[in-house]
C-alpha cells in the first residue's frame, strides 16, 4: 500500500508532465519565435516579466496562454506544498 506521501509524489510528477508543453508555447509567445531551441535556452527575464505583467496587451493569444500558464504553475505550487508540508 503507497503511503499519502508517495501518492503526493507521484501526482507532483504526472502533474509535472505537461509543463514542457505549457513552457514552451508560452516561450514561443513571448519571444516571437518558432524555433524549437527557444525551449533549452535559459533566458529568464523576459519571460517572466511576461508571466507576472502584461507586456503584450492587445494580444489575446499571448493572454490565454499567460492564464493557463499561471493556472498550471499555481496548483504546481500548491501540489509542492502540500508535498513539502506532509514531509
Amino acid at each position: 500500500m503507497m503511503s499519502e506521501q508517495n501518492i503526493l509524489f507521484v501526482v507532483l510528477l504526472i502533474w509535472g508532465i505537461p509543463s514542457t508543453y505549457f513552457r514552451s508555447r508560452f516561450r514561443k509567445i513571448v519571444y516571437a519565435t518558432d524555433d524549437w531551441k527557444i525551449n533549452i535556452k535559459p533566458l529568464f527575464k523576459k519571460e517572466l516579466i511576461a508571466l507576472f505583467s502584461n507586456s503584450l496587451p492587445p494580444d489575446q493569444v499571448y493572454i490565454k496562454t499567460r492564464n493557463h500558464y499561471r493556472f498550471y504553475l499555481a496548483i504546481y505550487l500548491i501540489l509542492f506544498i502540500i508535498y513539502y508540508v506532509s514531509f
